[in-house]
């Protein structure tokens, strides 16, 4: 039960998250004003949303000042794959910590909440395992995925010194692998990679030898973290670790999702990416105890339900360029 209507920014709302998230606070009740300047979102995601008259959609990038009066912001803005993040690094880069100087302005001047969508990419290529949120990481400043990774990484360094020095209300969220519907279909990330190269009968790409592992959690899983963190008591801020611990290779996944579409590509190994993180999995003692939350969703189950989305979506594709 929600104990009153708010109004509630979302940035990068049209993206996958953040599409899911529209949906879970407009379910709830409350006001959505989605931001999204549509680099990595898609106004298809969200199209279905536009009739409700309690959501409103805005074309806007976050690097630039926004004046809008909302109860609570969640900051989602930022392209979150490889791909696309390392695309316009320098963007990226922008979009991590000009957004969040910008929204971090916004709530300090309406005095609202503010919820950080940060990343297990803060660890880096980690030396401690699983991953703690008291563990400072193992991060190359200059690589590739620094863009991103550092970005990221001072976002987080601008929420804490707004909320010593302005008395802020924020909260921190590291976001670890997440897969669901409204994934994009060319992100470049493993789960959405696998399931659209076993749909199309191509060779399913794994880098390095595919013992590199990755925790994989459901993305409505995961929205619920988020919400139960915007909700706790104000001393709660965070870094909170929001991911399922349960840990699989590369290999184990494509396996699963072949059993799983029933397909019969090829598995391929392509060399490892540079800054690649051999490992990552969340330790959610902090979740557990302070949000009273776990995942639900196992990685079968949550395939089971993202498969057919991406049926859908190469339908569509195969249907337009036919």
């Amino acid at each position: 039960m929600i104990s009153a209507q708010k109004r509630i920014l979302v940035t990068g709302g049209a993206g996958f998250l953040g599409t899911h998230l529209c949906h879970k606070l407009l379910e709830e009740g409350h006001e959505v004003l989605c931001v999204d300047n549509f680099f990595t979102g898609a106004r298809r995601n969200i199209e279905y949303l536009l009739d409700n008259k309690r959501f409103e959609l805005l074309r806007h990038d976050v690097t630039f000042p926004l004046f809008v009066e909302v109860d609570e912001i969640y900051n989602l803005a930022c392209p979150a794959s490889p791909i696309h993040y390392q695309f316009d690094p320098v963007q990226t880069t922008k979009t991590s910590v000009l957004g969040a100087v910008n929204m971090l302005g916004l709530a300090k001047r309406l005095k609202i909440r503010i919820l950080q969508a940060s990343t297990s990419e803060v660890y880096g290529d980690p030396t401690i395992h699983p991953q703690p949120e008291n563990y400072w990481g193992h991060v190359n400043p200059i690589g590739v995925r620094s863009c991103y990774d550092e970005g990221k990484r001072c976002a987080e360094t601008l929420f804490f010194d707004y909320h010593r020095q302005h008395k802020l209300k924020i909260k921190v969220a590291r976001i670890f692998n997440t897969y669901g519907p409204y994934m994009r279909s060319d992100d470049g990330r493993v789960v959405s990679n696998f399931i659209c190269q076993a749909l199309l009968g191509e060779d399913i790409t794994i880098f390095g030898d595919g013992s590199q592992t990755r925790s994989f959690c459901f993305v409505t899983d995961l929205i619920d973290g988020l919400a139960r963190l915007m909700n706790t008591p104000d001393e709660i801020t965070g870094p909170i670790n929001i991911g399922n611990p349960g840990e699989f290779s590369m290999l184990e996944l494509a396996k699963m999702v072949l059993a799983l579409t029933g397909s019969k590509s090829a598995i391929v190994h392509k060399p490892l990416p540079a800054d690649d993180p051999k490992q990552r999995r969340p330790d959610i003692t902090s979740a557990q105890k302070l949000l009273g939350w776990q995942p639900h969703v196992s990685l079968e189950q949550g395939l089971s339900k993202t498969i057919p989305y991406f049926e859908s979506l190469l339908g569509k594709t195969r249907t337009a360029v036919a």
